[in-house]
């Protein structure tokens, strides 16, 4: 059984849900309006490159890194947080039994990426220790996005893919073709996937610059559109992570920046970077609220309260609307939000 634990996710106002604008200015008047609101962090003290999924039973799920809270748990291998409505979070466990932890190689469980497909909830996750010289990406599959998850093994790790810092994998599906993209400050690359998505086929092709890691895809009108996050990540209140976005009319781009610059040379449009009260806001997924509102999902960490009681980078779960304007996403004032603004319209 998964360990059970409640965590309060930090939130102010109604349960009840927001109304939010699809339209090219979504998320832009929110401060506006007079609907129900949240607060950042949604989720402390820590869920660290979070992914997410609204699962069949109509609950979001959020996968974090392997974490120690220093809460004496010990390590939690993939913390699973559970919610209606993307802002009250419920801790439900982890992804792997203890005695179930992926053990191919040494290392912990890092940057998850869960998906739905081919009937199965699949979790993509990395397997490496700070100077690695070889870590290496996994997937593991479970029936209920609940898990617990059955390690399938290996796709690769770096010395056999050929790419350095095989880590970050991130799975998109291409109107039934899969492709896995991963990367870490050697480049972002990308390789076809077997149907099942628990192997690889072809290739990798690099779609980006050594500027990134932690890279995301999604599909708004003719453009895919890449967000990668560029800086450190775990240090402290002196983290300088943040994120960069491109666009390409082709999966595997090539992708540019704002300026018309390929991100192969570029760090890509600046959309989410450091504020007054949170630094090291990045590793970002997106999901889709019932009023079409998209939302970037991100950790950050607060600058007064920087790092766990055993020292570790405390990095608490965020999110907040996407703007769209003139064919390009960005967030309120490029910084995370520290004020109640409404919530995700979620029925």
């Amino acid at each position: 059984m998964m360990k059970k634990l409640i965590y309060a996710a930090v939130i102010t106002g109604s349960l009840s849900i927001a109304s939010c604008s699809g339209n090219d200015q979504q998320g832009a008047d929110h401060e506006k309006t007079d609907d129900p609101v949240y607060q950042n962090p949604v989720f402390e003290p820590v869920l660290a490159d979070p992914s997410i999924i609204k699962g069949k039973d109509g609950y979001f799920y959020a996968y974090g890194t392997e974490d120690n809270w220093g809460d004496g748990w010990g390590p939690r291998y993939i913390p699973v947080v559970k919610s209606k409505d993307l802002v009250e979070w419920e801790y439900i466990g982890e992804a792997f039994e203890a005695v179930k932890k992926p053990n191919w190689k040494e290392g912990g469980l890092w940057a998850p990426d869960i998906v739905y497909h081919d009937g199965h909830y699949l979790l993509y996750y990395s397997m490496s220790t700070w100077g690695d010289e070889d870590p290496g990406i996994g997937v593991a599959t479970s029936d209920t996005p609940e898990g617990p998850f059955e390690d399938q093994g290996p796709l690769f790790r770096s010395n056999e893919i050929g790419v350095e810092n095989s880590i970050d994998s991130f799975f998109y599906n291409d109107n039934g073709t899969p492709y896995l993209f991963w990367g870490s400050f050697h480049g972002i690359y990308a390789i076809e996937l077997e149907k099942d998505g628990l192997k690889v086929k072809g290739e990798p092709v690099q779609i980006a610059g050594n500027a990134f890691e932690a890279p995301y895809i999604i599909k708004r009108g003719e453009y895919y559109y890449f967000f990668g996050s560029v800086g450190s990540c775990c240090e402290g209140a002196d983290s300088t992570y943040h994120v960069g976005a491109g666009r390409s009319k082709s999966l595997l781009g090539p992708y540019v920046d704002k300026s018309g610059n390929e991100l192969m040379n570029s760090e890509g449009t600046p959309i989410l970077t450091r504020g007054e009260q949170f630094a090291g806001p990045g590793h970002n997924a997106v999901v889709t609220d019932d009023k079409g509102t998209d939302w970037i999902v991100y950790h950050a960490i607060d600058i007064e309260e920087p790092k766990l009681v055993n020292g570790v980078t405390r990095r608490p779960l965020m999110i907040d609307p996407l703007i769209w304007k003139d064919g390009w996403p960005t967030i309120k004032d490029q910084v995370p939000g520290e004020r109640k603004i409404p919530a995700p319209a979620i029925k």
